[in-house]
């Protein structure tokens, strides 16, 4: 049976123009765990011209703190879409919002008829399977102790931060080795 490990992960993360149900992504980020570091790639998107412009939402945007004006020079949504594809390095892809994640996830490679749409996983579940006792309970500490910027790139890497926690604190509680978790 082939063990599952952290690195077999990355997290996505969205901004949006809103909450609704006809939102469009504004930023992507996904982070992942390489050769015991945190990598991250994000980018600003400029929506696709099917998406409804009046779907703006002033106080989403003092949230992301990310203007309509910062979309000007960003990739189109259809260049964003491929390369959200290259990023995820063929990972399974995790968010702690995952509904939302998975709604915008499939509003971006809807603008690219080449990308298919994978199932955004939960980051609780996931971690759950990862990790137990103290490491876990370390993971979410880690997440406590440190605040969402309400940026994509910002906020993949947090969790991520918070899971490579997790698995040094559960390789020393190991001596160093692995087993099923982690």
């Amino acid at each position: 049976m082939t063990k599952t490990t952290v690195e077999q992960y990355a997290v996505l993360d969205f901004e949006a123009s809103s909450l609704s149900l006809d939102s469009w992504p504004i930023e992507v980020g996904i982070s992942w765990i390489e050769q015991g570091k945190v990598q991250t790639w994000s980018s600003l998107i400029y929506p696709a011209p099917e998406w409804d412009l009046l779907d703006w939402s002033i106080q989403s945007a003092a949230v992301h703190k990310i203007s309509f004006a910062h979309l000007r020079g960003a990739p189109v949504a259809a260049e964003i879409a491929p390369e959200v594809i290259k990023q995820m390095h063929g990972k399974t892809l995790v968010s702690d919002a995952p509904n939302h994640e998975q709604h915008w996830l499939s509003k971006l490679l809807e603008t690219d008829p080449t990308c298919d749409v994978p199932t955004v996983a939960n980051f609780d579940s996931v971690s759950a399977a990862l990790f137990d006792g103290y490491a876990l309970d370390m993971l979410y500490e880690a997440l406590e102790r440190t605040t969402a910027p309400h940026r994509a790139g910002p906020d993949s890497a947090r969790l991520t931060k918070a899971w490579l926690k997790a698995k040094e604190i559960d390789a020393e509680l190991k001596g160093g080795k692995t087993d099923r978790k982690n």
